[in-house]
């Protein structure tokens, strides 16, 4: 997980520090939450048509190592982006995003949170980025509109229609609490001689976790890195500007396991039998590797910060609903088959479809090619059923590839196939103008 405010820059061309790429054992999900994107109303609109300059930058770097764009969310400088290994996608579902403004009494939307949520193996995950209210003297505020924003948003899903429903939530982005009391030679003194413990009991988010319960279920690691706010850009240097503000833990990444529930009295026959909400059945337990920041980043007044997490958890399910199978060789040399059968009963619509993506693809909507599937009736379970794909629409170049089932009520790929050769299209020339009128050659020139 990146939290980072870039402070409206545009990105560096090398982000392999900030996404850990060579970290042990490799990465499966990548959740990476911006504040304070450039936003100006000109690039705010050609952002909507093509996509912004950062999420450009993260999916040239990850696509080509297996990483593809689950979905993203963005409610004008907060941007949220999801990643994940091409073999997660089909169980990858469910997933809904959704925003809240808190800035300029709620129309504006600079301040506030963008989410998404998904059924990740059937548990049940929320993200959650914030940019909340700056300045020292507004924590108590920061606190409210956390809670706001808590409880304005919700989902379309019975079982998990607000944030806090959810099993596992991680709460992230420029929280703009800051260290309150200590003076500013003080705070630079304990930060440059290693003693960050020593500003630890006047973090204003650890003061206001003692006050509020809600913010008690939240879990985060130790504050072992450096005050990420504010620096002089393209240094590693502190504010040396007039205002001189103060150094603080503005960027902070945190989560929270859905506490068990204790039944009723009328639930207690069958709380003997079945945890709640499958906990015993299908356990989750968060573990968090790394937490820390990377000051090698000066593109921003705020440097980045970058937590690891290890997710064990029971898979609730591990076949995919659909599967989905190239039939015989493919080439633009003439028409391609494809099967596919649903293997579990769900919501699908006719406006679902299969694409071809090019192995190492950015995003669902990356393909090469796509067909419906049946436009009239719904297939059954187990029935199998075959496509055509038209050969002007299969590369000509041909690749590895892989077909893809997207479920538009999900809005995820709900199966894959196996990487699959697309051969190359066959063509003769016939060189037959310049023998014609060269018949003493015996070799082309």
């Amino acid at each position: 997980m990146v939290t980072w405010n870039v402070a409206t820059a545009e990105p560096p061309e090398d982000v392999t520090s900030l996404l850990q790429l060579d970290v042990q054992p490799p990465t499966d999900l990548y959740v990476i939450g911006l504040q304070e994107v450039n936003a100006t109303p000109v690039r705010f609109i050609s952002d909507l048509i093509v996509e912004d300059s950062w999420s450009h930058v993260f999916m040239d770097t990850l696509a080509p190592r297996g990483f593809v764009k689950v979905t993203s969310v963005r409610m004008q400088g907060l941007l949220l982006l999801i990643f994940a290994k091409q073999v997660h996608l089909p169980f990858i579902r469910n997933i809904q995003s959704t925003y809240t403004r808190t800035g300029i009494f709620g129309y504006w939307g600079n301040k506030g949170g963008v989410s998404v949520r998904f059924s990740f193996y059937g548990h049940m995950v929320c993200f959650v980025n914030c940019h909340l209210a700056a300045h020292m003297n507004n924590a108590l505020q920061r606190v409210d509109e956390f809670e706001y924003i808590l409880d304005t948003q919700d989902f379309d899903h019975a079982d998990t229609p607000h944030v806090l429903d959810h099993k596992v939530v991680f709460w992230f982005g420029d929280l703009n609490f800051r260290i309150a009391d200590h003076g500013l030679h003080f705070l630079r003194s304990s930060i440059n001689g290693g003693r960050l413990n020593l500003l630890w009991n006047k973090d204003q988010l650890t003061m206001m976790k003692s006050k509020e319960p809600f913010l008690q279920e939240f879990d985060e690691g130790p504050l072992n890195f450096k005050p990420t706010y504010k620096f002089d850009r393209n240094s590693d240097t502190y504010d040396t500007s007039g205002k001189k503000r103060k150094p603080a833990w503005t960027d902070r990444i945190l989560w929270r396991i859905k506490p068990k529930t204790l039944p009723s009295e009328d639930d207690d026959e069958r709380a003997s039998t079945s945890g709640d909400d499958g906990y015993d059945d299908y356990p989750i337990m968060v573990t968090q590797d790394k937490y820390t920041s990377d000051m090698t980043y000066g593109v921003s007044d705020h440097k980045p910060v970058i937590a690891t997490f290890s997710v064990e958890l029971r898979k609730c399910f591990d076949t995919p609903l659909v599967h989905v199978s190239p039939e015989g060789v493919w080439s633009a040399d003439h028409d391609a088959l494809l099967n596919y059968t649903v293997q579990e009963d769900f919501m699908s619509s006719t406006w679902d479809w299969i694409g071809l993506y090019k192995v190492g693809f950015k995003s669902p909507s990356d393909y090469e090619t796509f067909v419906w599937v049946r436009e009239d009736d719904l297939p059954e379970t187990n029935e199998v059923i075959q496509l055509t794909v038209d050969k002007d629409d299969i590369p000509l170049l041909g690749g590895q590839y892989v077909l893809g089932y997207y479920s538009t009520n999900m809005q995820s790929i709900i199966g894959l196939s196996a990487n699959f050769q697309v051969s190359m299209y066959s063509c003769v020339i016939f060189l037959h103008e310049y023998y014609t009128s060269n018949p003493e050659e015996v070799e082309p020139k």
